[in-house]
């Protein structure tokens, strides 16, 4: 509901001049959104959107997302405003060593920013995500007499968020879904860093979401704070889409230089800085990064009334759970589910005969989909491939938000950015699938999730040339490197059941971005497999004594590692054989364990991967032998080119020749 106005101006301007001073104090920064899009950032936090200051994460609250993630200092003066612990001390210190206030929103860093955005598009994407959990824990829990579950996801973009792809991606789903909690804002002020939209960006925004079946409305002005306050009211009343809300702004608002791309990302200048404040009839008495105490009383007020929402809702949560002992424990399994019967349950590790890796993925996804009532997941239009069904949980649908089976499309990257925005919001474990050399099509949700330390989790198959006949665009060489090379991402290559499971309970007890690289291919099962695998290397095959080589393998290639090593026995040499199907999990040991598994006085060691040989190096040493592939694949059967391609167990007897 609406309040004084006069007041809801001075917080308007309050973020106007808040943030063109944090600018201008850091010599860095984007003040043209902060200074136009500033009537609806507070006129949606103060008078509809649900949230409480006082406890930033009660789960019932409103999700707002600045995919726009440049106009930062929008953001840090709605938390500053609104009582979410940053002070003025933090303003300035924008984009500053170890502050609070980065240049872009950081989900680990500043308390109420739900995610970390800044690359354009995601954060329309991951808000799909937040969206489509918000409708699925809705559907599952609520009742006719409580609504545990009942909020919205609001978004706020530019017009670069809506170039970007990954926004069209999601958007599509999200109509398609008829995910009408979902709220966007365009903040449609024309520019770009290059100059005007129109050297580039002319389509119909209104008419393209028209077509994704949205509902789409328009403020002709954006300081029309009843326009934008009647636009949210209708967009809360469509029960049947998502809605976009395009508002006609001007950039750089109230400064010498609105409407200018030079207000896109540079200060505005001390004397700009002026004029601007006289134009907004800001007190120029008042220091910089300092409000009128009037103001602080005023937000005091709205921040008594927005924690009124939380209790009401604890009484609502109370009675639900009285009401409903059962469901009430399985939604607080869905937040912490009982991983000690999961790794108990023997159907975990029970596997037998020969098996491709996505095959014993599909039996271990299940057994722990019996364990967590909040797995979710799905795969971009490749589940019979990438085997990720849940038979008996339903499909995700308009007509059934229930479903745990969720249909992507042909959407990768959006998928990877759904899949974080669903485990951002909470109450669901999301996974999405697709084949491993479309990993480049998700490269930049992947390293969201790893920035944002999200559990999500990817399960990406037919990893190697074991792809065969489809040929080189589809047989992943440089992507294990790649994964590898992003801090805080964690892969696993596993060699059979066993060591798939461990890779399941790596991501669920660790709560780490984990990457699942899975063979097309079938596998033995392996005796000698073990749940050592969770720490990402171990001693797969001893010999007797001190070895003088030691073999290194992942996933395919422990088979040919393993050949080797019999061979080298019968000749009387000792040899060890380490299956390491993560790398960083391993190094993340401490040094007596990868003393125990990597004797530091044993040099002479080879690794084997279908992969580029890159990563190896700093298991092997400058002395020791890398058999892998730095070159495309090519088109034929499978096993014709681990043999052509020197995959093999030859190839690592010749490396042991060399070396012993």
């Amino acid at each position: 509901m609406k309040n004084n106005m006069q007041m809801d101006l001075l917080g308007i301007n309050a973020i106007r001049a808040l943030s063109i001073d944090a600018i201008q104090k850091a010599n860095s920064g984007h003040p043209g959104m902060p200074l136009g899009a500033a009537p609806v950032a507070f006129e949606l936090w103060a008078n509809h959107m649900k949230h409480n200051p006082s406890n930033p994460n009660w789960f019932n609250r409103d999700r707002f997302i600045l995919s726009a993630g440049h106009a930062s200092m929008l953001m840090y003066s709605l938390l500053h405003l609104f009582g979410y612990g940053l002070t003025a001390d933090d303003l300035a210190q924008f984009r500053q060593w170890g502050s609070k206030t980065p240049g872009h929103p950081e989900y680990l860093d500043t308390e109420g920013v739900e995610m970390t955005t800044g690359p354009l598009g995601q954060g329309i994407a991951s808000a799909v995500g937040f969206a489509i959990a918000e409708a699925h824990l809705a559907s599952r829990f609520n009742t006719d007499e409580q609504k545990i579950i009942d909020h919205y996801t609001y978004v706020l973009s530019g017009d670069g968020c809506l170039m970007e792809g990954v926004s069209c991606e999601a958007s599509s789903l999200a109509g398609h879904l008829k995910l009408d909690k979902l709220i966007l804002f365009y903040d449609r002020n024309k520019i770009t860093i290059e100059g005007s939209t129109d050297l580039a960006f002319t389509e119909d925004v209104a008419a393209r979401y028209k077509a994704y079946g949205w509902q789409v409305l328009s403020v002709a002005d954006a300081n029309d704070t009843n326009a934008i306050a009647k636009a949210i009211e209708e967009a809360k009343a469509n029960k049947e889409q998502p809605t976009i809300i395009i508002l006609h702004s001007n950039i750089g608002y109230g400064s010498p230089l609105v409407g200018s791309e030079s207000t896109h990302g540079s200060p505005l200048g001390d004397d700009n800085i002026l004029k601007t404040k006289e134009y907004l009839g800001w007190d120029k008495a008042l220091p910089a990064l300092e409000i009128p105490q009037a103001l602080k009383d005023y937000m005091v007020e709205i921040q008594n009334r927005l924690s009124e929402d939380e209790k009401v809702w604890n009484e609502t949560f109370a009675a639900w759970q009285k009401a409903n002992p059962e469901l009430a424990k399985e939604f607080a399994q869905c937040f912490e589910p009982n991983l000690e019967a999961l790794e108990n349950d023997p159907a975990l590790w029970s596997f037998s005969g020969e098996q491709a890796t996505r095959k014993t993925s599909s039996t271990v996804l299940n057994v722990v989909a019996k364990h967590l009532p909040g797995l979710i997941g799905g795969s971009a239009d490749l589940a019979p491939s990438n085997n990720t069904d849940m038979p008996g949980l339903g499909y995700l649908s308009a007509e059934n938000y229930s479903g745990r089976n969720i249909h992507y499309g042909i959407r990768e990257f959006a998928m990877g950015c759904i899949v974080n925005g669903m485990n951002l919001h909470g109450g669901v474990h999301a996974f999405g699938a697709t084949f491993f050399v479309f990993a480049d099509y998700i490269k930049p949700a992947f390293r969201l999730a790893s920035l944002m330390n999200v559990p999500s989790l990817f399960i990406l198959t037919h990893d190697s040339i074991g792809v065969g006949e489809d040929g080189p665009t589809h047989q992943p060489i440089e992507q294990l490197s790649m994964l590898r090379a992003t801090p805080n991402t964690y892969v696993f290559r596993p060699a059979d059941g066993k060591e798939t499971a461990a890779a399941y309970l790596f991501n669920l007890k660790e709560k780490k971005p984990t990457f699942l690289a899975l063979t097309r291919q079938n596998l033995p099962t392996y005796e000698q497999s073990s749940k050592d695998a969770i720490k990402g290397g171990y001693i797969f095959q001893d010999c007797e004594g001190t070895p003088e080589l030691i073999i290194l393998a992942s996933g395919s290639e422990v088979k040919p590692a393993l050949e080797a090593q019999q061979e080298l026995i019968e000749q009387g040499k000792k040899v060890r054989v380490v299956s390491m199907p993560c790398m960083d999990a391993f190094l993340e040991q401490d040094t007596a364990y990868q003393e125990e598994v990597l004797p530091s006085t044993v040099t002479k060691r080879i690794s084997i991967e279908a992969g580029s040989t890159m990563p190896w190096y700093r298991l092997v040493g400058s002395t020791g032998k890398v058999i892998g592939i730095d070159h495309f694949g090519a088109s034929a059967p499978a096993s014709i080119l681990f043999e052509e391609f020197g995959i093999n167990k030859q190839a690592v007897l010749d490396a042991a020749n060399e070396l012993l």
